[in-house]
């Protein structure tokens, strides 16, 4: 048998204000969740980094104590892993990516902007407006990483967390939290689509390469898509033939996991009372024979969006997590 599991941790600090639950307050849920995941290979998101005494501008440096604290006593904490980074060999500062696994990591990458260079766009709605286009690229990268499985070899694991939906910012069109226009706020929102679908492009040309190389590569995407099923982000990832309407291409389609859950039980994520699958994890044609069965732990997930709602009351995640199941004979 063979557990991998997706989870945005949501925001996984020290937390020292008011507002926020601290860490030892969220530990004890948060290791509830990860206990009841028991991951073989765990990809978490939204995994802060901590600055280290000696941090400074000039000599950046960052560890993920908080991870370790959350972890320290579980199973995970033996586990290999490996985690997105800055160009200064150290975890970003907010938002990384984390995979841990039970088996050996043999390669780790990551792409930002890598396969498909930075966007030039000129916005329209800044104030003052804007007279040349300028550089559009993604906040995150994608991290890849190979896991060599004793009984099927090498997996590919794809770690995402894709741009949110909340709208980009235009210069001059807000005021605190509020947008001076609607037409601001609709080309922020414009922005961030592009940056989510360009980040789902770039994830869905390493696929291909991946493939191209191995056309029976055993391939994991997951994470937070902040799109649904449907949406333009997961469909250019999965690449279904029903949308390149090329039979010859049926090779490459990855295939969702969350088609296996009930459609009342299929969501990750509450707004306005309503379930939405932001987190998803699709696999590669020559994973699917192993495949036994997917689960969403939504049971405890609370409304994000309820009015005047805090951090502070919810020491869980926003997001729960994804577990698919594999049969290994």
């Amino acid at each position: 048998m063979l557990r991998i599991a997706s989870f945005n941790i949501e925001n996984l600090d020290v937390n020292e204000n008011e507002r926020n639950p601290s860490l030892n307050q969220r530990i004890p849920t948060l290791q509830t969740s990860l206990n009841r995941i028991n991951a073989d290979i765990l990809c978490l998101q939204e995994v802060h980094g901590q600055e280290l005494p000696d941090h400074t501008s000039d000599n950046p440096n960052r560890n993920l104590s908080a991870l370790d604290a959350v972890i320290d006593g579980t199973d995970y904490a033996s586990f290999s892993r490996a985690f997105t980074k800055t160009s200064d060999n150290v975890p970003y500062d907010k938002r990384n990516l984390v995979i841990l696994s039970a088996f050996p990591i043999i390669d780790v990458q990551q792409y930002r902007n890598d396969k498909i260079e930075k966007l030039q766009y000129r916005k329209v709605t800044a104030v003052p407006e804007e007279t040349e286009a300028k550089d559009i690229s993604w906040e995150r990268p994608i991290l890849h990483v190979q896991v060599e499985h004793p009984d099927i070899g090498v997996i590919h694991l794809i770690n995402l967390h894709l741009k949110s939906r909340l709208a980009s910012t235009i210069s001059g069109q807000k005021n605190g939290f509020a947008w001076n226009s609607a037409a601001g706020w609709a080309e922020g929102y414009f922005l961030s689509s592009i940056k989510r679908v360009g980040q789902a492009i770039e994830t869905r040309m390493l696929v291909d390469e991946i493939l191209a190389t191995d056309t029976e590569a055993k391939i994991v995407v997951s994470g937070d898509f902040n799109a649904e099923p449907g949406q333009v982000p997961v469909d250019a990832i999965c690449g279904a033939v029903e949308n390149t309407d090329n039979p010859a291409l049926r090779s490459n389609v990855l295939v969702p996991c969350s088609l296996a859950i009930p459609e009342s039980t299929r969501f990750s994520h509450l707004h306005h009372g309503k379930g939405n699958l932001l987190d998803h994890m699709l696999i590669s044609q020559a994973l699917l024979p192993f495949f036994s069965h997917a689960q969403i732990h939504n049971e405890n997930l609370h409304d994000e969006s309820l009015p005047y709602s805090f951090d502070a009351k919810y020491p869980e995640s926003d997001h729960a997590p994804f577990v698919a199941q594999f049969t290994i004979d």
